[in-house]
């Protein structure tokens, strides 16, 4: 379910001439017995709405005032956003004949032709305030205050976020509302610039309107409306060679990012993080090696030294605005599965509440959603959405995962290989790639259903500058498939070295014969390059197996150095 709520004006949306019919409450009635949540967003005070709504009770939350008084009808608790009218600024009103006259908690509020007179007085006391029309009213509130100011502040004590919200309305101070909503609806009789705005208009005016909205979010989730949400996509890249953007809907199928080891999986995956987090979007990202830990405006949870915990991410995301990172550099490599099988049911339960957190990334698919272990992805419905799929073997990936999967993007070296890979587990054929390799910062998209070639693009740059993962490769735990191996001549050893520290440490302790087979052969170099994704350091160790590959001991202390030059063990 995309809409967990449905805020709606009232005045010439939800009510013709004040009044409420019944078959618009019935409606009502229906979205809540759905799940979803019902609020109210008006500009009448609370008082007011009360004499003339008495079924108010079945809104969830009332937004009064044009956004500056939260009512909870169960309750009957009030919560002003703002600080009371100043007695001053009355009475001044008052004393230039500004009749009639209302006064709320927060609101001040009049009919034109008195707007003139209302900004002189303002300009007179020298007041932070706004004037808000709406169709011949005049609204007199704080700066900031508005119906979306409102809204917004409701929803976060229901735990939700516009981003799951559908709002309708049909005036002028519906705008800032409506803009935040998820999708924007203007009923019939709206006026023209708020129909021009709206992603979706109803065929009736006014309750007729509104009911004809509430059948099609309860029958549908709005689903035929989707197509139109392009304004909430987000960019991350742009085509190659005319620079169209490459776009990822901000709600839809699962997406694959699949590529070549040190190729830019993480750079890309980290531009779209960016990008949802900047639209609002929240996301939850399981990290097995510690590759998005330097990503602003998330909290990382777990390091190289302590495990996450699943209650712990829940926590972190059961407030809208937050961003959680498990970071599972501290969990067995063998443990990691085990992590997502917890994690996952208890992510799902959650967007079935709430529809957040509205993105869910896993890195290193291939391990903790092997194809192997079918029970790994039973936490996901049959149609998952707002998936991303991080993995070097697409192949090895739960094909019951991979099936919905509507957008792959290749990075790296051999494109074509891993693309077919990937159509091979869907039972596809794979797109013509005429790339061996992909320069670094560019891609392929690639959408299996549309069976059309796939798009080159460049891949946005983040705007995090993205440092070493020092207690990632330090002290973590890289997989079996990233480790070294000190073998030796014959593979008469099998010692593996999961992380840096117990590289040196074993490298200390091998036979001479061992470690200089290693270093002549440019073992070393090749596992700095391709597991540790430092090209210096590679560099470095190389020009010591050129100048001493007979030196044991010399080799070792340099590239024991050069090592601890860049990589500090955590306190």
């Amino acid at each position: 379910m995309r809409y967990h709520v449905l805020a709606s004006d009232y005045d010439g949306t939800l009510a013709s001439d004040g009044r409420v019919e019944p078959a618009m409450l019935a409606a009502l009635e229906r979205v809540r017995a759905s799940g979803r949540k019902v609020l109210l967003v008006t500009g009448r005070q609370v008082d007011d709405l009360l004499t003339v709504f008495p079924q108010v009770t079945l809104f969830d939350r009332v937004v009064a005032e044009n956004g500056a008084v939260i009512y909870n009808p169960t309750t009957r608790e009030r919560r002003a956003l703002a600080e009371p009218p100043r007695a001053d600024f009355v009475a001044l009103l008052r004393k230039r004949g500004v009749e009639p006259l209302a006064v709320g908690q927060v609101i001040v509020a009049t009919w034109q032709p008195h707007e003139a007179t209302t900004l002189d007085v303002i300009r007179t006391l020298g007041l932070e305030l706004q004037v808000i029309f709406n169709k011949g009213a005049v609204m007199v509130l704080p700066s900031g205050i508005n119906k979306a100011f409102g809204l917004q502040a409701a929803l976060a004590e229901l735990g939700l976020h516009a981003h799951d919200c559908v709002g309708v309305g049909d005036a002028e101070n519906d705008h800032a509302f409506l803009a935040v909503c998820e999708c924007a609806v203007a009923v019939a009789n709206a006026l023209p610039m708020l129909k021009d705005r709206a992603d979706l208009v109803t065929t009736g005016a006014r309750g007729d309107g509104v009911r004809e909205l509430c059948d099609a979010l309860v029958d549908g989730d709005l689903a035929a409306v989707g197509a139109r949400l392009g304004r909430h996509d987000l960019t991350i890249g742009h085509t190659i060679p005319d620079g169209q953007p490459v776009n990822v809907a901000a709600y839809g199928p699962p997406l694959l990012i699949t590529g070549t080891s040190g190729g830019g999986k993480s750079t890309l995956a980290t531009t779209l993080l960016e990008a949802l987090g900047g639209a609002g979007y929240q996301y939850c990202v399981v990290d097995p090696e510690g590759d998005h830990s330097e990503i602003g405006g998330a909290a990382v949870l777990g390091g190289a030294g302590h495990p996450p915990g699943v209650q712990e991410v829940l926590e972190v995301l059961a407030t809208p605005g937050n961003n959680a990172i498990a970071n599972l550099v501290g969990v067995s490599f063998s443990d990691r599965p085990a992590f997502l099988d917890a994690l996952l049911p208890r992510l799902q339960e959650m967007r079935a509440r709430t529809g957040r957190p509205h993105w869910i990334v896993v890195d290193e698919a291939h391990h903790l959603l092997p194809h192997d272990r079918p029970e790994a992805s039973s936490a996901f419905p049959a149609q998952p959405h707002n998936l991303v799929l991080i993995t070097v073997h697409p192949e090895h990936v739960s094909t019951a995962v991979l099936r919905p999967v509507r957008l792959a993007i290749a990075i790296g070296a051999e494109p074509a290989r891993t693309l077919a890979e990937f159509a091979r587990a869907l039972g596809v054929s794979a797109p013509a790639v005429p790339l061996a390799e992909l320069p670094r910062g560019e891609a392929l998209a690639w959408r299996p259903e549309q069976k059309t070639a796939a798009v080159r693009f460049k891949v946005d740059q983040p705007r995090a500058q993205r440092r070493r993962h020092i207690r990632k490769y330090a002290t973590g735990e890289l997989g079996p498939d990233r480790s070294f191996y000190f073998r030796g001549p014959g593979d008469r050893l099998n010692l593996r070295a999961q992380n840096l520290a117990i590289f040196l440490q074993v490298a200390d302790g091998v036979d001479d014969e061992t470690w200089l087979f290693h270093l002549r052969r440019g073992d070393y170099a090749r596992w700095f390059r391709d597991s540790i994704k430092d090209a210096e350091l590679a560099g470095e160790v190389a020009a010591v197996a050129s100048s001493a590959a007979d030196d044991p001991v010399a080799s070792r202390q340099r590239i024991r150095s050069a090592v601890e030059q860049r990589y500090t063990a955590p306190e």
